[in-house]
């Protein structure tokens, strides 16, 4: 029964069309015809358009009431004779009331495959395999108490155009994903992570709604409202791409933008077996018997500023170095002159780590650990009930970064802290340190012998704290903000280097002249420039 309503087809040919992420259009392999991203949202409209008209016809012959709970607000739908008297998620009493239409109805439906039975055997087997949890002992006298509903959600198909950075640096980059079978729960009352563990379906199955697949099972209405749900959109969109674009920025800390309107997006009505009384809540997908059951203890979890961390790790630093110092016989003020001068030194070195963060505040968040029956999942066949082989799991295509390269937005790959980039810091690093040494050693004819370190000792306690520090972290903010950018030409990658002017400053050489002849600025900077002189004569060994 494999109907692939999420298929967007050829209008040459009929063929189901692929999308190709670097020309933005849906390809066929048959014919090799385009289908452009608004057509195939028109396809998408016009199969809802024409199942919604066939649903408006078929509801009149079906006698629905409407129960509203006086708890948590969930509005449920069911069928006259069935017997309901209290609320599944949240266990309290419903109002019933008549109903007559409903407009927003899903027009598509993952139908049930697992019996009533069957989940609360499988959930049996989960509690007995977990006897030693809380959640499954409050959980096996519940299993009677089984509900089976079909909730609302929102399923994701198509492009999706995102526009991602580093929070610490300055440059956005394009970037373009294809979304695949992903859901969004349309119920504010529901817990996200819960239903979550539950995932994923196999949309295979989706098939045009009938009132046939919701006999003898309740549906819950979606209550949540646009603007809610867009949010979650792009919150979904952000958590399936989060890990590759930390990947690619070489950060957790990235902003990611969410332009969704390419997005095929269509409601659908998802089969759930759902139990919750008190604290103890369990789901259980209802097509493929993936079990969820969310933990009874509440837990928190820490966050803290970023300048915080950097003061703690510091500390921490300094109290192990002054207990080395310690065992290894140095005196109490000699230890703590010591250790003063290296927490100074550290203290600057993570305040610069920990600045990648800096949008870091403290917070207190509170959470609950989700428990689920693991990666195997069942399908039926002829009737029978039967184990997957394989793993089902949600498929995400890696996306792509674009940039504008001669004229044309093109597919790149993006490479910042390389190891000839890195290789390049470094050296510059090194020449920074022993620059003295270096003019010194041109002085005196590259005499080695005559080479008076201490000479430069100014120096080196100028430079040792600061400029590994200055060249580390202005380094790094010109890697992530000019990237090596590589794209394919003639079926060769090549990198691109983008032509850039030398420009100087707009009144350079004025500013240099005041700085050499106008005091106070030029006492300051010849008594500079004679002290260094005097570093490198003395380091020449004179």
């Amino acid at each position: 029964m494999k109907e692939k309503l999420l298929d967007i087809h050829c209008t040459k040919c009929g063929a189901p069309a692929t999308f190709d992420i670097p020309s933005q259009n849906y390809l066929c392999t048959f014919c090799d015809g385009v289908v452009g991203i608004d057509e195939a949202i028109k396809e998408s409209e016009g199969y809802r358009s024409l199942q919604h008209e066939k649903l408006k016809d078929e509801i009149k012959q079906f006698k629905l009431l409407k129960t509203s709970c006086t708890g948590c607000g969930s509005e449920i739908l069911f069928q006259e004779d069935e017997p309901l008297s209290s609320c599944a998620f949240c266990g309290r009493s419903l109002v019933r009331s008549a109903y007559l239409e409903f407009e927003e109805f899903p027009e598509s439906i993952i139908p049930f495959a697992i019996t009533k039975e069957e989940a609360k055997d499988l959930l049996k087997k989960w509690c007995e395999t977990n006897s030693s949890k809380q959640e499954a002992k409050h959980l096996l006298p519940l299993i009677d108490s089984l509900q089976a509903f079909y909730l609302p959600y929102e399923l994701l198909h198509g492009p999706v155009h995102m526009e991602v950075s580093r929070m610490t640096g300055s440059k956005d980059y394009p970037c373009e994903g294809f979304l695949t079978n992903t859901f969004v729960n349309r119920s504010k009352q529901l817990d996200n992570l819960l239903l979550d563990g539950m995932e994923p379906f196999d949309t295979d199955y989706l098939v045009p709604f009938d009132f046939s697949y919701i006999a003898g099972h309740g549906v819950k209405i979606s209550d949540i409202s646009e603007v809610d749900l867009e949010k979650r959109v792009k919150e979904e969109t952000r958590s399936v791409y989060k890990p590759f674009v930390q990947k690619t920025l070489e950060t957790k800390a990235v902003s990611i933008q969410v332009n969704s309107n390419s997005l095929i997006r269509l409601p659908i009505l998802m089969p759930v077996y759902y139990i919750a009384k008190d604290n103890t809540m369990a789901a259980i997908n209802g097509q493929t018997g993936k079990i969820s059951v969310r933990g009874e203890k509440e837990s928190h979890y820490y966050f803290l500023p970023w300048w915080l961390k950097a003061i703690l790790y510091t500390l921490l630093f300094s109290v192990i170095v002054f207990i080395g110092f310690h065992l290894f016989g140095v005196d109490l003020i000699t230890n703590s002159l010591l250790t003063g001068l290296l927490a100074f030194f550290y203290i600057i070195v993570t305040l610069c780590a920990y600045s990648d963060t800096t949008r870091n505040e403290f917070a207190v968040v509170s959470g609950r650990e989700i428990f689920t029956s693991g990666e195997d999942t069942f399908y039926r066949e002829n009737g029978k009930l039967l184990m997957r082989k394989e793993i089902l799991e949600r498929k995400v295509d890696e996306p792509m970064f674009f940039e504008k390269i001669k004229g044309k937005n093109l597919p790149v790959i993006l490479r910042f802290t390389t190891p000839l980039r890195i290789l390049k810091v470094v050296l510059l690093m090194f020449i920074c340190l022993f620059l003295p040494v270096i003019l010194a050693l041109f002085v005196n004819g590259f005499n080695f012998s005559k080479i008076n370190l201490g000479g430069s000792a100014v120096w080196f306690c100028i430079a040792v704290p600061i400029i590994p520090i200055y060249l580390l972290m202005y380094g790094l903010v010109h890697f992530y903000n000019h990237p090596w950018i590589y794209y394919e030409e003639n079926g060769r990658i090549k990198r691109y280097r983008e032509k850039r002017k030398l420009t100087l400053p707009k009144g350079f050489f004025k500013d240099v002249l005041r700085a050499l002849f106008i005091p106070p600025m030029s006492l300051a900077v010849w008594f500079i420039i004679f002290s260094f002189i005097t570093i490198v004569y003395l380091t020449a060994g004179y």
